[in-house]
């Protein structure tokens, strides 16, 4: 029995430290006004403080992959006390500096701890249960995301970040030690030996159902990224303010997290797994274009699009997990990868198209509908 909790926690002091970084993340997103104000500088500006994790995951997805499938335990810790490093950086000075400072040490963190998901589960649960194990561990990185939509304005304001920058680093030293004492109890590591090396790699790539659900998650996560970017800008003209746009993201979010929570073991269970991404495909196109043509419904599209979309994500590690064996955390670094380069590419797309609402939405409804060729 004690071995069981001990497995089970190393899966929860995971998504605690998950929960974490996603929450060190997104600080400044839900505030951008306050922080500008606060920093001195233009909303523009503060906008890197985010969005500069996916373009530093774009560059270190591959490298933090093969670093956990080679020394798994101390990678993993690294990532997680690197996010609490960064979060005590950002107490160092009240300037925009040294914040941008703090994000970057968060940043280079991400990727060790995001890539670490499927290999984690492996190294803790015994086979029949990585489904479930990979969904609470995917709920809790969601989590850690709704958290931060409404934790910044809760605690922040224009004259005073000092309380969100304290709470937000206590979370991350009281995750990061959590998950340090977690992995000394976990009895085994499944392939902790194997040195896994670029051809191995280049092998799991050959794969061709690992290629597909990798462009799913290009497409997918660019939705996401595109929706949580984009959507206030987009419902503007149908007066949806500040304040409801972020209750909208996070009502996605939860939804997301429940979903995430329930869906996947049921769905890998029956072997319906490209099913099952088809028809997130599908709930997100339909969500889309209904924003497109009729804004005022914006709260019936939202929750199913947030279950589909982020139950997408635990379904898709382990798919990659199953096929990948001792390269797993290289091949989950190709998913995220792919996912945030996707969130580039469609949030530019749909920048490009913020004054006119109609087609933004139609641009990711259109996307959402490639993902169908890929989930035959």
């Amino acid at each position: 029995m004690q071995t069981r909790v001990a497995r089970w926690g190393a899966v929860a002091a995971y998504g605690s430290a998950a929960a974490a970084n996603q929450l060190l993340w997104l600080t400044y997103a839900p505030v951008t006004t306050d922080a500008a104000r606060h920093y001195g500088v233009s909303e523009a500006t503060v906008g890197w403080l985010s969005q500069v994790f996916p373009l530093l995951y774009v560059v270190l997805a591959i490298p933090a992959g093969l670093a956990l499938d080679r020394r798994f335990r101390g990678s993993l810790l690294l990532g997680a006390w690197l996010t609490a490093l960064g979060g005590a950086v950002r107490l160092a000075g009240d300037t925009f500096a040294v914040a941008m400072a703090g994000q970057l040490l968060v940043a280079i963190a991400q990727p060790l701890v995001l890539n670490a998901i499927t290999k984690l589960v492996a190294a803790s649960l015994p086979s029949p249960s990585h489904a479930l194990g990979i969904s609470l561990a995917s709920a809790g990185i969601f989590a850690g995301t709704a958290i931060a939509l409404v934790l910044g304005p809760a605690l922040a304001s224009a004259d005073d970040f000092t309380p969100l920058l304290v709470v937000d680093v206590v979370v991350a030293v009281v995750a990061a030690a959590a998950l340090s004492l977690a992995l000394r109890r976990v009895a085994s590591e499944p392939g902790a030996a194997v040195a896994v090396v670029r051809h191995e790699l280049r092998e799991v790539w050959e794969d061709r159902l690992v290629r597909r659900v990798t462009g799913v998650a290009f497409l997918g996560f660019g939705i996401f990224v595109a929706l949580t970017t984009w959507l206030q800008a987009l419902l503007e003209p149908a007066g949806v303010s500040d304040a409801e746009a972020g209750w909208l993201l996070a009502a996605m979010v939860v939804a997301g997290v429940a979903g995430s929570a329930a869906l996947p073991e049921a769905v890998a269970r029956r072997g319906a797994e490209l099913r099952f991404l088809r028809a997130a495909a599908i709930v997100a196109a339909a969500g889309c274009a209904l924003l497109a043509v009729l804004p005022g419904a914006r709260w019936v599209a939202i929750a199913p699009m947030g279950v589909m979309l982020l139950a997408s994500l635990p379904v898709i590690l382990e798919l990659t997990e199953r096929r990948a064996g001792a390269a797993a955390a290289s091949a989950t670094s190709l998913v995220w990868m792919a996912g945030n380069a996707g969130g580039i590419v469609v949030a530019l797309a749909v920048q490009a198209a913020v004054d006119t609402p109609a087609v933004g939405f139609g641009l990711m409804a259109a996307v959402a509908l490639l993902v169908l060729p890929l989930t035959r």
